[in-house]
């Protein structure tokens, strides 16, 4: 049974959990739980400790997973920190030297990105430390990917703001409402098109990170460590800037 803890990241989460609160002897057999480390007794002991815990306190399992969760997304955030944290052109507000960055990946078809719009403003209004990185994310419909190639471009020239709120303000993502925001914003078409390629590299670095962060629509978030895939209250987001904040 000992070997196939050690093979369940589930079995071997309870684990974990049962040393740190077993304290320094649950210590020592979490450090020891390996095939071919233990002898006959220890492996009894070890595997009377675990479930009997785990029986008495199943609520552990969640929590212990939701902790593993965390920690392979810290450890995928810290491998693509440019590709996520590093906005493209002006996509981006609050203090650019933030102490801590909140990181929005949204689709411009996306209803409950443009509910965010007055809690992402007033975010940045109460706390005046933080950075918000915009990352196009374009999933729900194929005008998405037309409105973020445009909004790339847009942020290019520095005008992702104009855009950015001009094309929520109008509504469905179509033709006419992307004609309508580029021009209200000031956008150079013809610069837009020469950059086509450099955005599509963009959207694709995005929706890659995205994948590999286990982002399952829109808005998702990547803040510190943390990566959440829902609309987030502005208590909920001021929450987890500040465990992002004291975590660093």
């Amino acid at each position: 049974m000992i070997e196939q803890l050690t093979k369940s990241p589930l079995a071997l989460a309870g684990v974990t959990v049962v040393a740190l609160l077993l304290g320094a002897g649950g210590m020592w057999v979490a450090e020891r739980a390996a095939p071919g480390s233990l002898s006959g007794v220890d492996q009894a002991r070890v595997e009377g400790v675990v479930r009997d815990y785990v029986l008495a306190h199943p609520e552990i399992i969640p929590e212990a997973m939701d902790r593993l969760k965390r920690r392979d997304a810290a450890k995928l955030i810290a491998a693509n920190r440019k590709a996520i944290l590093e906005p493209f052109g002006d996509a981006w507000a609050g203090n650019p030297d933030g102490d801590v960055t909140l990181v929005e990946y949204f689709d411009y078809n996306c209803g409950f990105c443009r509910s965010s719009l007055p809690t992402i403003a007033e975010l940045i209004r109460r706390d005046p430390k933080v950075r918000v990185v915009f990352r196009e994310f374009p999933i729900l419909a194929p005008e998405s990917a037309a409105a973020a190639k445009l909004s790339l471009a847009a942020a290019d020239q520095g005008k992702f703001k104009a855009f950015h709120d001009a094309l929520y303000a109008a509504g469905p993502v179509s033709e006419a409402t992307l004609a309508a925001a580029a021009k209200a914003a000031g956008v150079d078409m013809a610069k837009a098109a020469a950059m086509a390629p450099r955005a599509e590299t963009e959207i694709a670095t995005n929706t890659a990170v995205a994948q590999q962060l286990g982002m399952t629509g829109t808005p998702s978030w990547v803040i510190g460590d943390k990566v959440v895939s829902a609309a987030l209250p502005l208590e909920e987001l001021e929450k987890a800037v500040r465990e992002a904040r004291e975590r660093s």
